[in-house]
C-alpha cells in the first residue's frame, strides 16, 4: 500500500510521533512517502495519489491548525480532492485547556470527515504506554484501509 505521511512539527514532538508511525507502516511492508509540511511540498511526493494519507500536526494558539499544515492540506485538496482515506495524529498540551488540546488534530479530522480514530499524544511520545497507543492506532488504521490486500505478498504467505 502507498502511504503518505505528512506532518507539521514545532518542537519535534510531532516529528517523533510521525517517525514511530512511519516505522510501523514500513515494518508491515508499506511504501511510505515522508513529508514535513513547510519544508517539503506535496510535489516532492511525485504522484500525490496514495492509498492512505496520515496527517500529523501540533496545535497552534487556541486549538488552531498551524499555517504550514493548512497550506499542505490546501495543496492536497487541489491535487487529489478530499481523499477518503485520511487518518490524523498529533501532539498537544492539556495545560492550555482541554478545549484546545489537540485542536488541530480534531479540526483536520473534521475537515476530511475522517472515519478513522484520532491519535492524540500529550506533549511528546514517551514510555511504553504511548508506544503501545501508537502501535495500536497505526495497526487499526492500516487494517481498516485493507492493508492485507495491499501489503507485501511475501509477508501474507509466510
Amino acid at each position: 500500500m502507498r502511504v503518505l505521511i505528512a506532518y507539521a512539527s514545532l518542537s519535534g514532538n510531532t516529528r517523533d510521533l510521525a517517525r514511530q508511525v512511519r516505522g510501523h507502516c514500513e515494518g508491515q511492508g508499506h511504501a511510505v512517502t515522508w513529508l514535513e509540511a513547510g519544508l517539503h511540498a506535496l510535489a516532492d511526493a511525485g504522484d500525490p495519489r496514495h492509498d492512505l494519507y496520515l496527517l500529523g500536526s501540533w496545535t497552534d494558539n487556541g486549538g488552531r491548525t498551524p499555517a504550514e499544515m493548512k497550506q499542505f492540506i490546501a495543496d492536497l485538496v487541489e491535487a487529489v480532492g478530499r481523499p477518503a482515506n485520511v487518518a490524523v495524529f498529533g501532539t498537544g498540551e492539556t495545560q492550555w485547556g482541554e478545549q484546545y488540546y489537540c485542536g488541530a488534530v480534531r479540526r483536520i479530522a473534521r475537515f476530511f470527515d475522517s472515519s478513522f480514530p484520532r491519535l492524540e499524544i500529550e506533549q511528546m511520545p514517551h514510555g511504553q504506554r504511548d508506544a503501545l497507543a501508537i502501535r495500536r492506532w497505526t495497526d487499526q488504521v492500516l487494517a481498516t484501509t485493507g492493508s492485507n490486500a495491499h501489503a507485501d505478498p511475501a509477508r501474507r504467505l509466510a
